[in-house]
């Protein structure tokens, strides 16, 4: 067994648990609000035991100050690449269950780096993403988490990136997966550009492209960056919502700080000045940019009299950019973590996370015991207070509300799992087909390409660097035999032998 920090005052427990139970009769506002691509250490607050160079490079004020209202979890992962998590999200459902392993775009089009790999052949994953009609092929069919909260009253605000279904799908539309409003979200996962004057990406001859940001039309031409125009049309949102007194979930989803990587002209002079180079400096000012987002919907939710009544969650989709388009040095953007987006090394999938719950959720405290994206979906319910539901997928998630009351200090052992049976658009340490999974300090992968096995003690070492499956045997082979047991309960894709066309063992040796 394996022991966690759990950072809590010991005062007034019995509060806490009073104050769980919530007002049915004024259930609580939620805001969700999903950074693309933020990683680990591209924030002014350590989400490590101590502040390092990068904590010191960026400037994010109001996650400082989220953080000092709201419990900072260390210890929180989603997948290495979007769509994966963003579905996870929305269903509940671990990615090696609902199989939208990659990032989806057009319909069933698997990427040209799976159909071209030199070694393997990869499975059909489902390419066409999350469906709420059980007859769309190549799409998990679930009930999408807007569509419970929409159901049990509450008004549901999209704002910003999707990413949820393939082009001239229902699903490429969130207002078909249970949003009331939806504001600049589509099938794509990028934008075509952050600034007005670009009309963020529509163009002249320009107007077939999929990135090009959709409804923000009244912004064309404006000096405005696209995540101040997000914000802007989010709160008008929640007005609504506030005059007609129905609780709202705002889905804050920015496109920031996705490529491609464009300065923020309020914020990016700071950084010049400092000495970073020019993409780094652009990065940054994308970084604060998203801040002063987070920044804005808490002081409007102060000025409307709400902050005490919202669940503020704070969370990104995946590791931060480092094998590409990035400045200096590749894969130690997120150092000391190992290696970014794209990898199931720790800096592929370890994310900041911060959840503000007034009342439950002690200020200032730290939680380091791990969860992951799935966990979201039957928190976010039980928080809304919405225990009796209807949904056709299985949940693999497990609500995290516990971790804020005093149980949440008893040992606790629970594994988490990874699978990518596919293969993402860039290269680095890690970045590749593989499974993995961690169970208490220990973190085994698992690479399908070549069949090796690493294992690490996350504890002892987060940056990954001694592999100790060597050593440490029967750690290893418990680690095997629960991820292959845990993928075979889920029916879990695996890719195939180019040469031999025989499919890829799992960890433990079999099929």
């Amino acid at each position: 067994m394996y022991k966690y920090l759990i950072i809590i005052p010991l005062i007034s427990i019995l509060n806490v648990l009073c104050c769980k139970e919530g007002d049915p009769e004024n259930p609580p506002n939620i805001v969700l609000f999903l950074v693309d691509d933020l990683g680990w250490q591209d924030t002014s607050v350590p989400f490590w035991d101590k502040p390092t160079d990068l904590n010191k490079k960026y400037h994010t004020p109001n996650m400082e100050r989220l953080a000092a209202q709201g419990v900072k979890f260390t210890d929180a992962y989603a997948t290495p690449v979007c769509s994966p998590s963003r579905v996870s999200l929305m269903t509940g459902m671990n990615a090696a269950r609902h199989r939208v392993t990659n990032w989806t775009l057009q319909q069933n089009e698997m990427k040209s780096r799976e159909l071209n790999h030199e070694d393997l052949i990869f499975p059909e994953w489902n390419t066409n993403g999350l469906s709420t009609d059980e007859n769309i092929p190549n799409a998990v069919h679930a009930t999408p988490l807007p569509q419970v909260l929409k159901d049990h009253g509450y008004f549901t605000i999209h704002a910003g990136k999707a990413h949820l279904g393939a082009i001239g799908l229902p699903s490429e539309n969130p207002l078909n997966l249970g949003f009331d409003i939806n504001i600049a979200g589509h099938a794509a996962g990028a934008p075509g550009s952050y600034h007005g004057t670009d009309n963020f990406g529509n163009l002249p001859g320009r107007e077939d492209r999929p990135w090009n940001v959709p409804g923000l039309e009244k912004y064309h031409g404006q000096d405005i960056f696209l995540t101040e125009a997000l914000t802007r049309e989010a709160l008008q949102a929640v007005e609504k919502s506030i005059t007609s007194s129905t609780p709202f979930f705002l889905y804050m989803s920015l496109y920031a700080v996705h490529t491609p990587i464009m300065a923020d002209k309020r914020f990016v002079q700071k950084y010049y000045d400092i000495g970073l180079d020019s993409i780094e400096a652009r990065y940054a000012s994308m970084v604060e940019s998203m801040d002063k987002s987070l920044g804005d919907i808490m002081d409007a939710l102060e000025k409307n009299g709400l902050s005490d009544n919202t669940i503020i969650l704070f969370m990104s989709d995946n590791g931060g950019l480092s094998a590409h388009a990035r400045g200096g040095e590749k894969h130690l953007h997120n150092s000391p973590l190992k290696s970014g987006k794209g990898s199931i090394y720790e800096g592929g999938i370890r994310e900041p996370m911060i959840v503000k719950w007034p009342g439950v959720a002690r200020e200032g405290t730290i939680i380091n015991r791990p969860l992951i994206i799935e966990d979201f979906y039957p928190t976010i319910l039980e928080m809304a207070q919405i225990d009796n539901y209807e949904k056709v997928q299985v949940v693999d998630g497990e609500s995290f509300t516990g971790f804020f009351e005093e149980k949440a200090l008893a040992e606790v052992e629970r594994s988490l799992v990874w699978h990518y049976p596919n293969q993402w658009g860039g290269n680095g340490p890690g970045i590749g087909a593989y499974s993995a999974i961690r169970k208490g300090d220990w973190k085994l992968i698992f690479s399908m390409e070549n069949e090796k096995i690493e294992l690490y003690n996350l504890k002892d070492d987060i940056g990954e660097q001694v592999d100790l499956s060597q050593v440490n045997s029967k750690k290893t082979e418990e680690l095997s035999k629960d991820l292959s047991e845990y993928l075979r309960s889920v029916d879990a894709q695996m890719p195939s032998y180019r040469i031999s066309g025989n499919p890829v063992a799992l960890a433990d040796g079999s099929q």
